[in-house]
């Protein structure tokens, strides 16, 4: 019983950080594309 709780737990902990990564990715590329627009407009 130990050992499958400790496979889940293991399990949701991986596909948690999975989804962390591709969230700060996403916002990373949000903040680029934002500031690639300031630097168009003001040239």
């Amino acid at each position: 019983m130990k050992r499958t709780l400790a496979i889940v737990l293991l399990s949701l902990f991986s596909l948690s950080l999975l989804s962390g990564c591709n969230t700060i990715r996403g916002a990373g590329e949000d903040i680029e594309a934002g500031g690639e627009a300031i630097q168009r407009s003001t040239q």
